[in-house]
């Protein structure tokens, strides 16, 4: 084989290569195509996951805004019931000075009396 035929021969085989991968990649691209009727449903879909998304971040928005409405709400509750158990203590010892008042009033009242 002389140099003339070899590069013959090289050049053949290299075409050849070239146009088997180009008709690979042509009959690939084929079969991988999208059909628009899925383009149309991926569209769908895709429309649908964004607002299922949309409703996933208001409803957590809203879950959020509740839960901040509800821990205000217990903290006031929590302030109003120390302050009506503060009162209650107070009145408790308010109770128990006045008994007290009145139990030396009524001994006092019956040791002069006696």
């Amino acid at each position: 084989m002389n140099r003339n035929e070899f590069i013959i021969a090289t050049a053949v085989i290299l075409f050849a290569a070239f146009m088997l991968g180009w008709i690979v990649s042509a009959l690939i691209s084929r079969f991988s195509r999208v059909a628009p009727q899925s383009m149309d449903e991926l569209d769908r879909m895709a429309q649908k996951l964004h607002q299922a998304e949309e409703a996933r971040d208001a409803a957590v928005l809203n879950l959020e805004t509740r839960e901040q409405e509800l821990t205000e709400r217990l903290s006031r509750t929590a302030t109003e019931l120390r302050s009506a158990l503060d009162n209650l203590h107070e009145s408790r010892t308010e109770i128990e000075e006045l008994r007290d008042y009145i139990d030396r009033r009524l001994n006092k009242g019956s040791k002069d009396g006696a």
